[in-house]
């Protein structure tokens, strides 16, 4: 139970008040004068403290004054007059959890108790557990010691404190969520709330409404007010995952938002200010489709403040053996067991796959060999199929009809594309599983698809016409 300590110069009440207390399992602590107490106020370290406001030379509010400053998170109930209801209200503003006027009765007090000391409890969780999130997202725990990682490790400690917008570039599974959590909870923003949302996972007009509310009536089935994402995480951070999918009159709507720092509601006629971080990530280049009149340049340097590249698992193989042993450990936490070992033989397969899906299929096929190994050492046999016959496969003899002529972007993005395909064949044409094999999201891997298709289209017509 609690430690309590009780201060008034009437010994009755102190007497009254430690009774009540030590009937429910308290510890009590009880002086008679102001002074004596506040000088042993850090040695006993209360969970909660009762005070007289009235007191000869150090009064009630001396003694939440000293310790607003020596225990912040101790909650203060005032004991008080009724004459100086008053001066109680004041010291509520002045941070006293609550206060009590004589005579009171005793099961008042009691819940008044109970009440202040489960509040404690909650602020020491809500304390405990934003400890627990900071020290999950702390800049070491992206993994890797490559010069590509170090460089955005420096990037990101720079700028994790400012109110700059952030751009997050990279492919799907480079990790682009977690620098983005790491940048929240690293800055001054980090007890507020952090937002995040995938911008292909809805519709454009669901997604409008989910980024800014609405207001009832607005649209079929808007049967009352909703506030948006941005409003809910006001003082903090929202993060826009995947902004490269948003259709063009919301990243209109965007724009604006970035300019103004104000949102209005679908439906709504007034404007409403915010105090929110933006961070966006985009697993496509930009550079294309502003070219191509698919996403507004505008909008791009709004967002690119500051951007942040987030290497591809093929740029940095040195991070695998590191990576690796990091979700070896993490398989162990989540199951209750010791780590399992991996073959240096397996590790070497593992380098020398080109790992489509980054970081997210490397985790994946580790929880993969920890799911299918015998016993306590994982062997390349208990690698995923592609990876074996990627390691395995004869070396490719090219007939010397490269397709020179192609861009590098194109020439990466058409080996990307056959992968896919090679890959959804591999799972019997289930593109779901392809996508879980891959590490990447289904929305991912259709629009991946249809690109192709739509090139594909676009030559057959240009052939057709000629």
């Amino acid at each position: 139970m609690a430690r309590i300590l009780i201060i008034d110069d009437d010994p009755a009440m102190v007497s009254v008040i430690s009774d009540i207390c030590q009937e429910r399992g308290h510890q009590t602590v009880a002086y008679a004068s102001g002074q004596k107490a506040l000088e042993s106020l850090a040695v006993h370290a209360p969970q909660l403290v009762i005070t007289d406001l009235r007191m000869d030379k150090v009064g009630g509010l001396d003694i939440l004054r000293e310790c607003r400053e020596v225990l912040p998170q101790t909650p203060v109930i005032l004991i008080t007059a009724y004459k100086t209801v008053e001066t109680a209200l004041e010291a509520m503003k002045l941070g006293a959890y609550d206060y009590i006027t004589k005579p009171f009765k005793v099961d008042e007090l009691q819940l008044t108790i109970q009440r202040a000391l489960d509040n404690q409890s909650l602020v020491r969780e809500n304390r405990n557990l934003r400890q627990i999130v900071k020290e999950k997202y702390r800049f070491e725990n992206i993994i890797g010691t490559s010069t590509k990682m170090q460089e955005i490790y420096n990037l990101i400690a720079k700028v994790a404190d400012t109110d700059s917008t952030i751009l997050i570039q990279g492919e799907s599974g480079t990790g682009k969520e977690l620098v983005a959590r790491a940048l929240h909870f690293n800055s001054t923003r980090q007890h507020q709330p952090f937002v995040a949302i995938n911008c292909s996972a809805l519709p454009e007009n669901l997604l409008e409404s989910e980024l800014f509310g609405h207001k009832k009536g607005s649209f079929t089935g808007a049967v009352q007010d909703k506030i948006g994402l941005f409003e809910e995480a006001e003082g903090g951070t929202i993060f826009l995952d995947e902004v490269n999918s948003m259709a063009q009159p919301l990243q209109t709507k965007l724009l604006r938002v970035l300019q103004e720092r104000q949102i209005r509601r679908v439906g709504d006629t007034k404007s409403v200010p915010i105090n929110v971080r933006v961070l966006a990530a985009t697993n496509e280049a930009l550079g294309d489709k502003i070219k191509g009149g698919n996403f507004r340049e505008d909008l791009y340097y709004r967002l690119a403040v500051i951007p942040v590249e987030m290497p591809a698992l093929r740029e940095r193989p040195d991070d695998i053996p590191l990576l690796v042993s990091h979700f070896l450990q993490k398989n162990a936490a989540q199951t209750g067991t010791e780590a399992k070992k991996i073959d240096p033989k397996a590790i070497e397969m593992l380098a020398k796959y080109r790992w489509p899906g980054n970081v997210r299929e490397l985790e994946n096929a580790v929880e993969r060999a920890c799911a299918l190994c015998d016993d306590a050492l994982i062997r390349t046999t208990d690698l995923p199929p592609q990876v074996i016959r990627h390691a395995t496969a004869p070396p490719v003899e090219h007939s010397g009809t490269l397709p020179v002529g192609q861009t590098l972007d194109e020439y990466i993005r058409e080996q990307e594309r056959r992968y896919i395909e090679e890959t959804i064949k591999f799972n019997g044409n289930s593109r779901e599983k392809a996508a879980k094999m891959l590490g990447i999201s289904m929305a991912t891997l259709y629009r991946k698809l249809e690109v192709k298709a739509q090139r594909a289209a676009g030559a057959s017509a240009a052939s057709a016409s000629s």
